[in-house]
């Protein structure tokens, strides 16, 4: 058995580096165009290749996101995209639609294929169908228990990579129409307006204009707001049926989240995979994991089917106990000066933790504080402004700032 490989997400280039620092083994995202999520900041093609670059030099795999459900419309400049890719030197693709896959087999026949969990591969039959074609993984369906991803595992020789960890999707795989309905936005071509988790109450249709909850709660009920997956106490139980990626979710969240969600999963599967006789999970880990914006937990699919207590039906609200304040840009050693970027709201006398990559986090009291022409001020309303801060302790570039404190309804995503 192979040790599992930590996938982690980027929505942009920052976000990308700073999955790589945290300890992803590989980061998929996506280009400007044929990805499901047309609403995160995406790629150009020349951060593309920086990003590619910058993983590389680490060792690192890039896998970018061709995954939307095209029309006709959409695959003239597709030939000439995956091209692009291929020059880069981007290390699979993953895509949902045959049609997709037909172009790249022609067009970039050497690259690896990953078929997108939105393809729905819930059986070893549709496995051993993409098998057969060349395909080197499959991304399984959210759907599937642990007994099923086994079976599956025992009559291929595919990769199979599956989701570990972030929001789950009320529809089967992410296959949505409610957004086009409600909103004239394709889900499936990477323009979700994530409508489940609206407020919705019932209407009976001889008493138009008259709203009755469907729980006995004043503000309505959330009835397809499903709570987050979170698999980090069970990575044996993952690796011995069989899953050889793990995927965090998460294009769209924030470097916080990215940071936070990696550091946790890679220091728990680097745990396992020293001793895995003797895995014991950290209770530290769930304290990181609920210090950003999230729902509550859930274990998904993996254990048995989800009932009623996998959703929350009195709010679509995130919750966390920390908020992002700061990314470390430089340390100047001579001085013990740090150059911090401001994410959020700080001044003298906030108590703060700073985190990095592959060690503990410390707690620090901000003393002093200068702009970066070396003015003493004592707070730093300012987005993104640059502040100077005596840390005795090195730090280092895309170390994180956090103070401790929830924030309002969707934290730091």
């Amino acid at each position: 058995m192979k040790k599992p490989e930590l996938l982690a997400p980027a929505g942009s280039l920052e976000k990308f580096k700073i999955a790589v620092t945290y300890g992803a083994d590989a980061v998929y995202f996506g280009g400007q165009h044929f990805g499901l999520r047309a609403f995160s900041e995406n790629f150009t093609l020349e951060e593309m290749a920086e990003a590619v670059r910058f993983a590389h030099e680490r060792r690192v795999k890039a896998y970018v996101t061709v995954n939307i459900f095209p029309h006709n419309a959409d695959l003239p400049g597709l030939p000439a995209y995956l091209a692009a890719l291929a020059e880069i030197g981007v290390d699979a693709l993953i895509f949902s639609d045959p049609g997709v896959f037909r172009i790249a087999r022609e067009v970039v026949p050497h690259m690896a294929l990953h078929v997108s969990t939105q393809a729905n591969n819930v059986n070893w039959s549709g496995a051993l169908f993409w098998q057969d074609l060349g395909v080197r993984r499959i991304v399984l369906a959210r759907e599937l228990s642990l007994e099923e991803i086994a079976e599956i595992k025992k009559r291929v020789q595919l990769e199979l990579e599956a989701f570990v960890h972030g929001a789950m999707c009320i529809s089967y795989s992410g296959r949505c129409l409610l957004s086009s309905y409600f909103t004239g936005r394709d889900p499936n071509r990477g323009e979700c307006a994530h409508i489940c988790r609206w407020r919705y109450a019932l209407v009976e249709e001889n008493r138009p204009g008259q709203y009755f909850p469907i729980e006995e709660d004043e503000r309505g009920t959330y009835i397809m707001n499903a709570k987050d997956l979170c698999l980090v106490n069970h990575i044996p139980a993952l690796a011995q049926a069989g899953i050889g990626s793990f995927k965090i979710e998460g294009r769209m969240k924030s470097i916080h989240y990215v940071a936070t969600v990696t550091k946790v999963y890679r220091e728990a599967i680097d745990r396992y995979w020293r001793d895995p006789q003797n895995f014991i999970p950290d209770p530290q880990w769930g304290k990181e994991l609920a210090k950003i914006s999230h729902r509550a937990y859930t274990t998904g699919f993996y254990f048995g089917k989800p009932g009623a207590e996998e959703h929350i039906y009195s709010t679509t609200s995130y919750e966390q106990t920390h908020d992002f304040v700061g990314l470390v840009k430089d340390y100047r050693p001579a001085e013990k000066m740090a150059v911090i970027e401001q994410r959020n709201h700080m001044r003298v006398g906030d108590r703060l933790e700073i985190m990095g990559p592959g060690r503990e986090n410390f707690n620090y009291e901000i003393k002093e504080m200068f702009d970066q022409d070396g003015r003493p001020i004592t707070v730093a309303p300012h987005a993104q402004q640059t502040v100077l801060m005596p840390v005795e302790y090195p730090v280092k570039p895309l170390d994180l700032l956090r103070r401790a404190g929830k924030r309002g309804n969707h934290g730091d995503r």
